[in-house]
């Protein structure tokens, strides 16, 4: 089953309310997202990441909760977020649960060695 696209999906809002609303509740420990501290420094994108993607060969889409078309609200109403989908012929597929992306560490190479794991057992 071919993957046509990836997509990520943060637990956030996006827009300018969005993300103050993200990083002042960061600050104070009350909201977490592994796949933010993955894309992200405390500042901005990490350049590991875009060089990722890039390299990546498929499109890698980043959405936040208030930026979500149905099919992927329906699966994050599901799974939870942040999570990483999978659109293939057949629908999307969860490749990474928010479980998983917060064992990670915040880490782009991690992320990459679980995304391919995750990629190679629908892909068979």
């Amino acid at each position: 089953m071919a993957i046509h696209e990836f997509i990520g999906v943060y637990h956030a809002d996006g827009g300018l309310r969005g993300e103050v609303r993200y990083v002042v509740g960061h600050l104070l420990g009350r909201t977490e997202c592994a796949l933010c501290d993955i894309t992200h420094s405390p500042i901005r994108r990490k350049k590991q990441w875009d060089g990722f993607v890039a390299d990546l060969g498929v499109p890698f889409r980043l959405l936040h909760l208030n930026e979500m078309p149905p099919d992927v609200a329906s699966a994050v109403s599901r799974v939870g977020s942040p999570l990483v989908l999978a659109r293939t012929e057949s629908g999307l597929q969860v490749l990474l649960s928010p479980r998983e992306l917060a064992r990670l560490d915040g880490s782009v190479d991690a992320f990459a060695a679980a995304l391919a794991t995750a990629s190679a057992a629908i892909t068979l």
